[in-house]
């Protein structure tokens, strides 16, 4: 194997664990409101989108989904953050790919905020099958509108900051 795609690959693990981590940290956050989560996480898989590129960042979302489903055994919970994280991912990897110039990494995490949290209800309205649930979309949307800034902008400083690492790539 190569140094640097073994390089890459313990970058990668590294931050799946880091994923991981904020991930179950983040679920001990009491949120006033259902549903509503800081989303930082993603700060992860933005900062793997823009140093490493579309696959890692997918690998860690996935990764980060798959390992949070096995620790917390929620088969519901599962189902809302594969399907959110996955849309939400997929979104953000191709606004990045067609507007990085142009788009900044807090702006493309909004859409990939929004993106999960529509995710994630669609998956609740078939599961309860009540489309009334869609009444709590304006309150998602409103929380990924400002969670997602956050992140994204929390994303950006890290990222620029690492890139400022000697060695490191």
């Amino acid at each position: 194997m190569q140094k640097a795609k073994l390089k890459t690959m313990i970058v990668i693990g590294l931050l799946v664990g880091l994923a991981l981590s904020i991930h179950v940290a983040e679920a001990q956050i009491p949120m006033i409101f259902p549903g509503v989560k800081l989303g930082l996480a993603n700060i992860i898989t933005l900062i793997a989108l823009q140093l490493y590129g579309w696959k890692e960042a997918l690998m860690v979302t996935l990764l980060r989904i798959g390992l949070g489903a096995f620790f917390s055994g929620n088969a519901i919970s599962f189902l809302c953050s594969f399907t959110g994280g996955l849309l939400s991912c997929l979104l953000m990897i191709e606004l990045d790919r067609h507007f990085r110039e142009s788009l900044t990494l807090p702006y493309i995490s909004i859409a990939g905020a929004v993106t999960h949290n529509i995710g994630q209800i669609i998956v609740i309205m078939f599961i309860i099958q009540n489309v009334h649930i869609l009444l709590y979309l304006p309150v998602l949307l409103v929380s990924g509108t400002i969670t997602g800034y956050c992140t994204g902008f929390i994303a950006l400083l890290l990222t620029n900051r690492i890139k400022k690492i000697p060695g490191i790539f």
